[in-house]
């Protein structure tokens, strides 16, 4: 009688504590003091340089490499002047064109490795991130090797393309290759293609099940590679140094001439804050659409 008088209690006893088993959470906790080492290396190297050139910016060149802190803003309509809407322009239309040509170089590649390799996958994916285990200045002077007047490229086929515009495409393509591609074969491997089967046995052909299924699908993925590779190209100062000649600025070039042959430190300052709030409008955009997609995913 006790063990079958036992078994009601156990029954509502584990009855009462099921709520509370389901309504418990398993989010982690963590303190908040883990985040400290991170918070301060970024107050210290991202925040403090960006609060200096702030300063500076708005400071007065008082002589050669002096500086007289105020609250002028003569620097930034300085930079609205006719040559340095050029290089601005000069620069984004050559980092909008780099970027392009990387997604119609990057993409058939990923979508070859991901779509049609198996078992030498990986070893693909490795021989693509292989320039990234040198430096970027070695490789620049490489490709300025293979771009040589009296190269094979240059002499034989006609292809003199070195201390122009066609160069600096080059490299910028060359050398940003493997930003681009890290991110999209990453979509197109989490992609499912039964969805591109099922498409084409229903009648769409290869193309519009292309477009309207794997395009979309990876289409965060392209975007986040594409800004991957057009930030750092707009502040690009080495490919167009080397391989230009100095025929073709970057706004890079404009605010390192600035800073080390004038040694005007608030000019160079407004040029940064100019170039950082023009790529802060691709930034925004991205994060705009990066939350559309998650919403339109939940």
């Amino acid at each position: 009688m006790a063990i079958a008088g036992g078994e009601p209690a156990a029954a509502a006893t584990a009855a009462a504590e099921a709520p509370r088993r389901r309504g418990r959470g398993f989010a982690p906790r963590y303190p908040g003091w883990l985040t400290l080492p991170s918070l301060l290396y970024y107050a210290l190297f991202f925040v403090g340089p960006m609060a200096i050139l702030a300063v500076f910016s708005v400071s007065i060149q008082s002589g050669f490499g002096s500086v007289t802190y105020a609250f002028d803003t003569a620097q930034f309509h300085q930079v609205f002047s006719s040559f340095y809407i050029t290089v601005f322009w000069h620069t984004l239309l050559m980092a909008t064109g780099g970027s392009l040509l990387t997604i119609a170089v990057g993409y058939p590649v990923c979508y070859w490795m991901a779509r049609y390799l198996s078992t030498y996958k990986m070893l693909a994916l490795l021989l693509l991130v292989v320039p990234f285990w040198t430096s970027f200045l070695i490789r620049t002077y490489a490709l300025k090797i293979i771009l040589d007047p009296n190269g094979y490229l240059a002499r034989d086929l006609g292809f003199n393309a070195l201390y122009t515009w066609k160069a600096v495409g080059i490299g910028l393509v060359y050398n940003y290759l493997p930003l681009f591609i890290l991110p999209v074969f990453a979509s197109l491997e989490r992609m499912d293609w039964t969805l591109v089967e099922a498409a084409t046995d229903l009648g769409a052909r290869p193309w519009k099940a292309f477009w309207e299924i794997t395009l979309r699908l990876t289409l965060p993925g392209v975007i986040t590679g594409a800004l991957l590779v057009f930030i750092p190209m707009s502040g690009e100062y080495i490919i167009p140094n080397i391989l230009g000649g100095g025929n073709f600025e970057f706004v890079g070039n404009a605010i390192g001439d600035t800073f080390q042959g004038a040694q005007n430190w608030p000019f160079g300052s407004a040029l940064s804050i100019s170039l950082m709030a023009a790529l802060s409008i691709f930034v925004v955009v991205y994060i705009l659409f990066a939350t559309k997609e998650e919403q339109f995913g939940a």
